[in-house]
């Protein structure tokens, strides 16, 4: 799309608006995006790419996507059978839900023998090696069993053992947050996030509260309170920055405060704020020069590698495609872990996309789902750009496409 071309859909999206009775702030709210985000988009500034985008503005001003955009094609409605889904982490859900280790107020002792400390310390990493790999069923049951375990341990554990017992159960609940928040399930990733932090405190483990800040910002990103996101990661970083410039500062801080400064260009980019972004990026790339090599500090996996991964999700957000392939180009992703180059993958994929590459785009998705067939087909995001590449190609929907939209449950 030409910027007289996107300038021209800003101001018909303004007219709709208007003729709606509609005020800026109106069709954010209906949007769950900013006030900001759709002035810039009224404004030509920030492009309308995404024909999932344009549903969404047409929905929620009531009109038809032609009339948003004519040379569009409109989204069909959805599936009966994308609203039966199943979901892998239910089981962990239900775990979540209530109180962790009701029996322990009433002095009852668990039920099974407690597994010793070396045991908790497998079980937490063989949970972050699941969730690394996406493989959200097997840590939904994982996790489901393990955490209970350790609620009860960790209030009959002798006095010595419970400082570490409380940092596991921080790591514990940060996968269960993560997880969460990757499978679309944001409250539940809140609520993880904050048991998480509650434990990393009574551990005496400034950095894993950080950590579970992270979790949070991430949670809250998902549930569209960029400003509650904003300020968790933005606490952080007021705190951490100044002990960064300190000589001899630990790698571990410097990743947190780069992951947390990602986290911040991911926001300022969901809010179309390019200036705000690009700032973001270039201090977590100056951290993570400083840092020499990507590392997976609180299982972060940040490092100069991640930082360019989210410069390319970061354009893509902005309507940079071009930026997002041309940075995409230089990105050896091979060392992450699956999670990590299959939603690096995904990003490409949305680059495609926005040009209306559809064999370049879905051949993308092919290698994603190759890494994390779980991610592909649950992903919010996933599923929205084979839906995007369908309308783009139809009728003459490919073949390759077509799989990968039913094995996705995508209509």
């Amino acid at each position: 799309m030409t910027g007289t071309d996107t300038k021209a859909l800003g101001q018909r999206i303004k007219e709709l608006r208007r003729a709606a009775g509609m005020s800026q702030s109106d069709l954010a709210a209906a949007m769950g995006r900013s006030e900001s985000w759709v002035s810039q988009v009224e404004r030509g500034v920030q492009p309308v790419e995404r024909l999932s985008i344009l549903q969404a503005l047409a929905d929620a001003l009531n009109v038809s996507v032609r009339e948003v955009r004519p040379d569009a094609a409109p989204a069909e409605p959805t599936q009966p059978e994308e609203l039966d889904r199943s979901n892998d982490l239910e089981g962990l859900r239900v775990a979540l839900t209530g109180h962790p280790a009701l029996g322990s107020l009433f002095e009852e002792s668990p039920g099974e023998p407690v597994p010793s400390l070396p045991d908790f310390r497998q079980r937490v990493e063989e949970a972050w090696t699941l969730a690394h790999a996406s493989s959200y069923a097997a840590l939904s049951e994982h996790l489901a069993q393990l955490l209970p375990s350790i609620e009860a341990a960790v209030r009959h554990a002798p006095e010595s053992d419970r400082t570490e017992l409380h940092s596991l159960r921080a790591k514990a609940y940060q996968v269960a947050a993560a997880s969460f928040t990757r499978q679309d399930q944001a409250d539940a990733a809140w609520v993880a996030a904050d048991r998480a932090l509650q434990a990393a405190e009574l551990a005496g483990q400034p950095m894993e509260v950080v950590a579970s800040l992270f979790r949070m910002a991430h949670a809250f990103m998902r549930q569209q309170h960029m400003e509650q996101a904003e300020q968790a990661a933005k606490s952080a970083v007021a705190v951490m920055a100044p002990r960064a410039e300190a000589p001899g500062c630990p790698p571990e801080e410097l990743s947190l405060l780069g992951a947390m400064n990602l986290v911040l260009s991911v926001i300022n980019a969901r809010e179309g704020n390019r200036r705000g972004t690009h700032e973001h990026i270039d201090r977590a790339r100056e951290i993570a020069a400083r840092l020499g090599e990507d590392r997976n500090d609180f299982d972060t996996e940040f490092g100069p590698t991640n930082v360019e991964i989210h410069a390319v999700s970061t354009a893509v957000e902005l309507g940079d495609a071009g930026l997002a392939l041309e940075v995409a180009q230089q990105v050896d992703a091979s060392g992450l872990s699956p999670e990590r180059q299959s939603r690096f993958l995904l990003d490409v994929a949305r680059a495609h996309a926005q040009r209306r590459h559809v064999g370049e785009a879905t051949a993308a998705l092919l290698e994603s789902e190759a890494l994390a067939p779980e991610q592909v087909h649950d992903h919010h995001l996933a599923r929205e750009v084979i839906r995007d590449l369908v309308q783009l190609s139809e009728p003459r929907v490919p073949e390759s496409l077509r799989g990968l939209a039913e094995r996705s449950a995508v209509g």
